[in-house]
């Protein structure tokens, strides 16, 4: 009966989200305060009842129930442990229920640290999230039960994807349904300050470290999927523009302009609809992508196949969930003040155009990821849009706002002098120019683009010293906050540099080896010493033993794999990398080659700086903790009224 608990735990609640949306809202529409208290107690409840789902469907899966259709159908007797436990999200049903228990996580948090908040306040927060958790857990119920007997129970498992079985994708999917989830809040917040009228700072200064640490989790899921892609998938990549990949940059572009509108709305009482309006929108992209890896539109390594009738619901629930908001906002927005006036060149006018910027750079993900889609379901063809339209769009949108970093952190609010800024920049604009004079004249492969990247990360780099040195300066102590704000944007700046040389200075070698063959690329000699057969616990591998050494010192042994897994036919490349902070040496091993003497085809990389894509993100996570841990942003929100 262990199975039917969980069901049912399930079903109670969808019952108390139903409840959490229905009576707190009304609470705050009579002033009840008796229902309005009910949203803390509702949050709490749910969380405890998709917990003890969530740990049902976990105990099926380690204790191998394989009468469970879903364990049957994305576990395996075999697994190791840990895939075992990875298998419950490892599929469209369990990874649905990872997404509401997620949910009904935020929804505590916000229940236990908005203590200093208006009752009202937390109760239309907490209300609204109560009807987005009553979506999400009607779809799984109607549609995507993970719960559905198999009788008479399956002997063995079909297995956990091949493409799965790894540590990183443990990781990955928990922490980006953490930012996808958590830009609800931020969502709730922006709902909850429309339907009070009162888009002032308040909801802005309570909206802000949710909406940071939602944008630090998304940002920590989309590095562990890049991660993940380059070392698991074989071909040397961190980023395909997949439209899967897609669904997650969009919802984190518009978290990233998210923050810099909250930061103005927070401090100088400006851009209040424009904040809003980004809330919906990030909160919309992350529906927008639920529904496009589960209706069945995308054929992705990251997709789950899915029936109609689970898009159509999606479909709708999406249609629901903007039209009301807009609706709401159309309504309420033309009263908010404008906030001041501010001068052409201010800080509040670059963060408005670096806002805008990654707007309209999420739009053309969107167009590009959308469009081939529109075309196909209106019979007019199929259209691939690949990674030279993103290029050639992302990139030029990408450059300002990068750009920006520096005068926007130096510009004063309200107005900044023209003379006072061009002063500020004429040093970090001149080791721009130095950098980029060097790349393309003294380097073996240098080209305008390497030129421009690198002068533009020495940009940043160069102008981020310069602001932290003239604020250590001043007296006073400085808030984490600016640390964190810089941290992250130094991030950015590392990350540019690792896609700039990576980009123009990586070396690849298609090549057919035999036993003692060897190539040689940038200095670098890889010897194929050996090829011998392996036995995991759920596969068979061959495994490569490639010598690397440079100027005839030996430096290391690589063990690439081609694994064949029992319950599918579809081989796995596992790459061997040799990885250090200004280099990856990167080798696959391909299929062997029929001929007089054994031969294997053999994918080598020489690939500069790539560790940096890596070491940027983390920046920026650690500068998003440091900046949500602002004692501030704890203040009580009735001290901003």
């Amino acid at each position: 009966m262990i199975v039917e608990i969980g069901h049912f735990a399930l079903i109670l609640a969808a019952c108390v989200a139903l409840i959490q949306g229905l009576l707190p809202l009304a609470g705050t529409v009579n002033d009840h305060q008796r229902w309005q208290a009910l949203a803390r107690p509702a949050a709490v409840l749910q969380f405890l009842l998709i917990a003890l789902s969530f740990g049902v469907l976990a105990h099926g899966a380690l204790t191998d129930d394989f009468s469970i259709k879903y364990i049957a159908e994305h576990s395996n007797s075999l697994l190791p442990s840990q895939y075992k436990f990875a298998s419950v999200w490892g599929g469209h049903e369990g990874s649905l229920l990872l997404w509401v228990l997620m949910l009904a996580g935020w929804t505590l948090a916000v229940a236990l640290f908005s203590r200093s908040l208006p009752l009202a306040m937390v109760a239309r927060v907490i209300g609204i999230l109560g009807w987005v958790s009553t979506g999400f857990l009607m779809f799984i119920l109607t549609t995507s039960s993970p719960f559905e007997r198999l009788l008479p129970a399956a002997a063995d498992g079909r297995d956990l994807n091949p493409l799965l079985q790894d540590p990183g994708l443990v990781i990955h999917p928990p922490m980006l349904y953490m930012g996808y989830v958590g830009f609800s809040v931020a969502f709730a917040f922006a709902l909850s300050a429309l339907l009070s009228g009162r888009m002032d700072a308040a909801w802005a200064r309570w909206s802000r470290p949710w909406t940071v640490v939602a944008w630090v989790f998304m940002t920590a899921g989309i590095a562990l999927g890049s991660w993940w892609a380059y070392y698991e998938l074989g071909w040397g990549g961190w980023w395909f523009w997949d439209p899967v990949e897609n669904a997650s940059l969009m919802p984190w572009l518009f978290g990233t302009a998210l923050i810099h509108a909250l930061m103005v709305t927070d401090k100088r009482g400006g851009f209040k609809a424009w904040s809003v309006l980004l809330a919906i929108g990030a909160f919309s992209l992350s529906l927008l992508g639920t529904f496009l890896v589960r209706s069945g539109v995308l054929t992705s390594v990251h997709a789950f196949a899915a029936d109609p009738r689970r898009g159509v619901f999606i479909l709708i629930f999406l249609a629901l969930v903007v039209g009301i908001s807009l609706t709401l906002f159309a309504w309420r927005a033309p009263k908010a003040t404008l906030g001041g006036k501010i001068g052409l060149v201010s800080r509040e006018s670059m963060l408005l155009t670096n806002s805008v910027l990654l707007v309209v750079a999420t739009g053309a993900v969107l167009l590009g990821t959308v469009y081939p889609l529109i075309v196909d379901a209106l019979n007019l063809g199929k259209l691939s849009v690949g990674a030279p339209y993103f290029n050639a769009v992302f990139v030029p949108l990408m450059v300002p706002v990068v750009f920006l970093m520096v005068p926007g952190g130096i510009a004063h609010w309200r107005e900044a002098r023209w003379k006072t800024l061009g002063l500020a920049m004429r040093i970090p604009a001149l080791a721009a120019v130095l950098v980029a004079v060097f790349i393309w004249a003294f380097t073996e492969k240098g080209n305008w683009l390497s030129a421009m990247g690198m002068a533009l990360a020495t940009w940043v780099f160069v102008g981020l010293i310069l602001q932290i040195v003239d604020r250590v300066k001043k007296p006073g102590r400085i808030p984490p906050s600016f640390w964190g704000m810089h941290l992250a944007h130094l991030g950015i700046a590392v990350v540019v540099v690792g896609v700039t040389l990576v980009k123009g200075y990586e070396v690849e070698r298609d090549v057919r080896m035999g036993l003692n063959d060897t190539v040689t690329i940038e200095n670098y000699d890889f010897e194929l010493v050996g090829v011998s057969n392996v036995d995991g616990p759920n596969y068979k591998a061959i495994r490569g033993e490639i010598k690397v050494s440079k100027d005839n010192q030996f430096l290391e042994l690589l063990h690439p794999e081609k694994r064949k897994y029992f319950s599918s036919a579809m081989p796995m490349t596992e790459a061997a990398i040799d990885s250090g902070l200004f280099r990856d040496l990167y080798v696959s091993l391909g299929e062997s080659i029929e001929g007089d003497k054994p031969q294997w085809s053999v994918r080598v990389f020489y690939k500069p700086f790539v560790s940096w894509l890596w070491y940027g993100a983390i920046l920026m996570v650690l500068g998003g903790l440091l900046a949500v841990s602002d004692r501030r942003y704890r203040k009580s929100a009735d001290s901003l009224s």
